[in-house]
């Protein structure tokens, strides 16, 4: 009797096992994009993800970078206070995006420019994204929002 019992919960685990993987695997396949790392610019300017990468960089728009060209193509530097970026967007920027602003991105690192897909700006005066603020502070230059 005790050997069937054991015999059981052994199935009961394997299984169990078989189905945590295969239902990872069929989320990894339905939504690869899904699973998105974060990266500063000082880690992008360091360590320069494959062009295939889908990734997401966060930081401040630098100060007299952006640029709004003749079409629909807008371009700016992102940066950490370490290192910048040079992101290239085609698409409507949110009413809060500005120079001297916090801001995300989604997207590929293409030929050393950041070609974002998306683009999310704080959306009050003292909100920033975690990663934003701990990329900002590992560099030293975060400031505490008055408030």
């Amino acid at each position: 009797m005790k050997g069937l019992k054991k015999q059981r919960r052994i199935q009961i685990i394997v299984l169990a096992t078989i189905a945590m993987v295969a239902a990872f695997g069929a989320f990894y396949i339905a939504a690869p994009d899904a699973l998105q790392f974060f990266r500063s610019p000082s880690e992008v300017a360091e360590t320069p993800p494959p062009p295939n990468e889908l990734f997401r960089i966060g930081g401040l728009v630098e100060e007299g970078s952006l640029v709004r060209g003749q079409g629909e193509t807008i371009t700016f530097r992102v940066t950490d206070g370490g290192a910048s970026v040079p992101v290239a967007y085609t698409g409507v920027l949110p009413d809060l995006f500005g120079e001297g602003e916090g801001m995300v991105g989604t997207g590929r690192y293409i030929d050393g420019v950041f070609q974002a897909t998306e683009i999310l700006a704080r959306h009050d005066e003292t909100y920033m994204p975690a990663e934003v603020i701990d990329a900002l502070k590992e560099q030293g230059v975060y400031q505490e929002p008055n408030g």
